[in-house]
């Protein structure tokens, strides 16, 4: 099973940016856990991060041609951007969003994602912990959909 591992802003940049909101994991090292843990459980993973919402919506438009799962932190882009909401309802493969930090506990602005409603599940707060959660949920879906 293909599934795309894809950050949206400023992710590039953990470790470094407010570690006591987001941890001290680096971005290099949650990209190389993802990879190891899709390779333990058979998945071929391919880890993206950009700032720019049109490469984003162009990794989702891929993986809706490929019926690729996806694991999606939209970071920012999750409480406004219509347009990665729009790309992400195309999706033919599951979505699981990601965030590392508990939304709802933020600020009031980050309480909502407009693109959970589109999205197979929802893992949040859960540290860098969730994008292995997720892969594990995706390794699961695959399984059973296998067995008939």
């Amino acid at each position: 099973m293909r599934v795309y591992v894809l950050n949206g802003p400023n992710l590039g940049r953990l470790g470094i940016r407010q570690p006591e909101v987001y941890g001290a994991t680096s971005y290099a090292d949650l990209v190389a856990n993802c990879q190891a843990t899709g390779k333990e459980l058979g998945l071929d993973v391919e880890v993206r991060q950009t700032d720019a919402e049109a490469e984003l919506i162009g990794w989702l438009h891929q993986a809706a041609d490929e019926e690729a799962g996806v694991v999606l932190n939209p970071a920012a882009w999750s409480h406004y951007s219509y347009a990665v909401r729009d790309a992400c309802a195309m999706l033919r493969g599951p979505l699981v969003e990601v965030h590392i930090s508990n939304i709802h506990a933020r600020e009031e602005f980050r309480h909502h994602s407009v693109v959970s409603a589109v999205a197979t599940g929802v893992i949040c707060g859960l540290g860098v912990d969730g994008y292995r959660l997720a892969l594990l949920h995706l390794a699961g879906l695959r399984d059973r959909s296998a067995r008939g």
